[in-house]
């Protein structure tokens, strides 16, 4: 048998063998609602709805459910669908490395299984091995963003969701170490998606459902796997034809950390605002700047926002914002809208928000630049900061600035982030017809092994 390509057996032999500690375990409660109420939230979106409705899901049969609703379809179906809502209105969890995700989208097939193995195999799980589970997708997401920039190879980021969700899957219906290296090899030879969606002109919603595509595609690689012995183990090395070569150029992937609970121990969490994540203390210094604008919008001169580079790189844009997509990556316009509205919510970025000529009018006179130290601040593993500034100048000289380092959210902002966390989750439950005390009962629960994850999970279906 071929040799795997030592960052596949390096994934492997980790999911097989990981156990997080009581306190990433806890970390993971934290993101299990967290992304629960994003799922909720989006169910609210008039183009969510529309998704809910596809034909060939809503008319196929199965028995694994999707989140807030009461659709039953097969497994991989109710994956995309379950990825699609957590992902959708871009408020779930957040990673920023050298690449960027949303580790939380893994948790679509995670959801996907738990039902399956029940149902199919009449296998029970624990919450504590769901979060188990978590921690893990997390940690082989994370890590390879933090040494891997897909995005300088116009790749998106969901590729890394797709091997992440691979792995853990495969470790979820106890595949043997030969066919979980083939499940991941599977999801690395499979079609990546382009970056094509996230960027003008060609920015799309397709940003919101790719990561559940991408978790989909990895559980029909495990359910694969599980019949068929085929693997490719030098996908990545491969001359010519492997993933290094095809896809990476003169960067072939890396994974020289060791795998732990590093990731979900320091997970960003989108508490405030939904907007794409190197723009949240950016819109956090603009809403407090706002407080002492009253009145005063039409008197700004000039608006400077200092960032770090792949704020720059990402969501600096100038010219036409076509759609939602485009204005929620937008530090221009979020840095504007807070300006003159003081807040900023899902609603910031429609059509007839955006048609306000004071949001562009602003936005003509921004300037946005990397500020070196934010760059450094950025990419430093013992900071991980996300620093943002925003300097207003009026027409009368005065200027006004708010630097704001670390998002609220971050670990160093833990502590001050839990009301607010809990809050976003109560507010998720306003508009669904569930047993809102029960379901806050077991948000507030200590101890994990009192959770029963069915009853839990029986509370978030319809």
């Amino acid at each position: 048998m071929s040799t795997f390509d030592p960052i596949i057996a390096k994934i492997s032999d980790y999911v097989q063998s990981f156990e997080a500690n009581e306190s990433s375990l806890i970390e993971a409660k934290t993101c299990f609602f967290d992304s629960i109420a994003c799922a909720f939230m989006a169910l609210e979106h008039e183009k969510v709805k529309k998704f809910t409705e596809v034909g060939y899901i809503k008319n196929s049969t199965g028995s694994v459910r999707v989140l807030g609703t009461d659709i039953k379809t097969n497994a991989v179906d109710a994956t995309f669908l379950n990825g699609s809502l957590i992902r959708w209105l871009d408020f779930n969890d957040t990673w920023l490395a050298k690449e960027w995700g949303h580790p939380s989208d893994n948790l679509s097939i995670i959801l996907s299984l738990t039902d399956y193995l029940k149902i199919h195999k009449n296998q029970d799980l624990t919450f504590r091995q769901l979060l188990n589970y978590m921690v893990m997708a997390h940690e082989v997401q994370g890590t390879l963003a933090i040494e891997n920039s897909l995005n300088r190879e116009g790749l998106d980021h969901v590729a890394l969701v797709k091997v992440a969700s691979a792995a853990v899957g495969a470790r979820m219906l106890n595949l043997n170490d030969a066919q979980i290296k083939s499940v991941i090899s599977n999801a690395f030879v499979d079609g990546q998606s382009l970056r094509t969606y996230r960027h003008f002109p060609n920015t799309g919603t397709r940003k919101s459902w790719a990561a559940g595509d991408a978790s989909a595609k990895a559980l029909k690689q495990v359910f694969i796997s599980e019949v068929s012995d085929e693997s490719y183990p030098s996908v990545l090395t491969a001359k010519v034809w492997g993933f290094n070569d095809v896809l990476m150029g003169s960067n072939p992937l890396k994974l020289e950390r060791n795998l732990d609970s590093y990731v979900m121990d320091n997970i960003l969490y989108k508490v405030s605002y939904p907007a794409e994540f190197h723009a949240q203390t950016a819109a956090e210094a603009a809403i407090a700047i706002s407080r002492n604008l009253e009145g005063k919008i039409d008197q700004i001169e000039e608006i400077v926002i200092s960032t770090q580079e792949p704020g720059v790189r990402i969501i600096s844009k100038k010219g036409n914002l076509s759609n939602y997509a485009d204005r929620d990556h937008c530090i221009e316009y979020i840095v504007a809208w807070c300006l003159i509205n003081g807040e900023l919510d899902s609603n910031s970025y429609s059509d007839e928000s955006a048609s306000n000529p004071r949001i562009d009018m602003l936005r003509s006179i921004t300037k946005t630049v990397e500020d070196k130290k934010y760059t450094e601040k950025y990419y430093d593993l013992n900071e991980r900061a996300i620093p943002n500034k925003v300097s207003v100048k009026l027409k009368s000289g005065e200027i006004i600035e708010k630097e704001v380092l670390y998002p609220l959210g971050h670990r160093n902002r833990r502590e001050e982030s839990k009301p607010f966390l809990r809050e976003k989750f109560c507010e998720s439950l306003t508009s669904m017809s569930f047993n809102n005390s029960k379901l806050v009962g077991f948000y507030d629960e200590k101890d994990l092994d009192s959770i029963n994850i069915y009853e839990l999970l029986n509370n978030i279906y319809k």
